[in-house]
């Protein structure tokens, strides 16, 4: 009742209607409201496209945020369709960015976007702050391994990759405790091939991306033969099933 109650004061306070977000309208007013499920539903379209355009007309597809607004911003975009614009933030070279900060010869994470001209006295040169949800973004959403809230410490696992951009392929593990994970995906021939490990005492729900679910094949078999994988339904351009512990290849297109 208290946090209901606190969303609405929030609302009330900040949000407006008319321009379609929140106080002054910067990206950081939009993307925490949106990540912590405060904005009403009949807003949240307008809400989350007006950070769309801030990010694409005013910083030109560049990180527009401080460290609070970064802790949130990829995975807000990549949680409403935009993982395409996610990467194009990632993988910006001029400022601001994270590229711009190796362009100049940084090692570490900067306190400052402009840690190369910011005053020293307050201007950390290894500070992770302003990492923000970078790395979380790199395995969930482009990798695909994620944890399952309803099943914590991955009893059971999310894969779900989302292949973006000019990448032509993802490769990563995470040690849970339960063993390592791997995902491995790659566009080839307009095919996508992607190798998962599952470790053993855990199930995972697999998301491949497919626009002809008839095709797809496991280590060379048609996947409706393929021995431990279970349909579970289509959505959108994905083909979802269940597996158990193992390693996996599939391939659809």
């Amino acid at each position: 009742k208290l946090a209901e109650e606190m969303k609405t004061a929030f609302n009330d306070k900040f949000l407006n209607r008319e321009k379609g977000c929140y106080d002054n309208g910067s990206q950081t007013s939009s993307v925490l409201p949106l990540y912590f499920g405060l904005v009403p539903e009949d807003m949240h379209k307008r809400v989350f496209e007006h950070l769309v355009n801030k990010i694409t007309v005013e910083t030109k597809g560049h990180i527009g945020t401080g460290l609070i607004g970064g802790q949130f911003l990829n995975r807000v975009l990549a949680d409403n369709g935009r993982s395409d614009l996610a990467y194009t933030i990632a993988a910006q070279e001029d400022y601001p960015s994270w590229g711009y900060m190796i362009s100049q010869g940084a090692t570490t994470i900067w306190e400052l976007w402009n840690g190369n001209t910011a005053d020293p006295a307050m201007n950390s040169g290894n500070h992770v702050m302003l990492v923000g949800d970078l790395v979380i973004w790199l395995f969930e959403d482009l990798a695909g391994i994620c944890p399952d809230s309803e099943q914590p410490g991955f009893k059971h696992i999310i894969m779900r990759p989302q292949p973006v951009g000019d990448l032509t392929f993802v490769k990563a593990s995470y040690l849970s405790p339960y063993g390592m994970i791997r995902s491995h995906w790659q566009k080839k021939d307009k095919a996508f091939d992607w190798q998962i490990t599952i470790p053993a005492n855990t199930t995972a729900t697999v998301y491949l991306p497919t626009t002809k679910p008839d095709q797809v094949t496991e280590s060379d078999t048609p996947i409706a033969d393929a021995e431990g994988v279970e349909f579970i339904r289509r959505e959108g351009d994905h083909a979802i099933y269940k597996v158990g512990s193992g390693s996996y290849r599939f391939e659809s297109k």
